[in-house]
């Protein structure tokens, strides 16, 4: 990237997991012309083209104040459900369709539960789904039992959450709603996540 003749793009990923200086010694590169001392052989390494760099960012601690004057924003919403199927679909040469939407509703349920501290991500319902197919899981069984559902959340208060049976009451009630309404030829009746919370 240094060494090139034409402008290269740089992309520099999570910098919020880096070192707490990183920002500071990044910022002071741009002003010294993206020149940097290369510690092992002793030597400055200066671009013969400025990058283009493109930073990302899961804000999970704050970035100093003088970094982010200098830096111009993007913010990428989360995948909605039509989103993520393509998503995942990229990961996975075949995936059920029943056990991908049924993998997908709870997913989005619990990402809408206010009480949760650390919300799955794209990651994680890759993991998930991938656990639900090497164990076999019947899709029809995902809402009533939720297999492997550490996959999906990594802190143990947030598994209190799922066991204090919240989830589980919603779900007995849109059993409930859909058998009452499907009566009278109406389908897919949904609750709303306040029901929960």
């Amino acid at each position: 990237a240094f060494k090139s003749d034409k402008q290269v793009i740089l992309l520099i990923d999570e910098i919020d997991k880096a070192d707490l200086e990183f920002p500071n010694d990044l910022f002071m590169g741009t002003w010294q012309k993206w020149s940097f001392i290369y510690q092992k052989q002793k030597e400055t390494i200066s671009a013969i083209q400025r990058p283009i760099v493109i930073i990302t960012s899961n804000a999970e601690k704050e970035l100093p104040d003088a970094f982010l004057r200098r830096c111009i924003f993007h913010y990428i919403a989360f995948p909605d459900k039509e989103m993520m199927e393509k998503i995942i679909k990229v990961h996975f040469d075949k995936v059920e369709e029943n056990l991908l939407n049924e993998a997908l509703e709870i997913f989005y349920m619990i990402r809408g539960l206010r009480d949760i501290q650390k919300k799955p991500s794209t990651s994680e319902i890759i993991d998930w789904i991938q656990a639900l197919q090497i164990g076999g899981i019947n899709p029809e069984s995902i809402k009533e039992k939720m297999p492997f559902v550490g996959v999906l959340l990594k802190k143990s208060e947030d598994l209190e959450v799922i066991e204090n049976a919240k989830i589980k009451r919603y779900f007995l009630l849109q059993e409930w709603l859909n058998s009452a309404f499907l009566e009278r030829g109406i389908y897919n009746v949904y609750l709303t996540y306040f029901y929960l919370v």
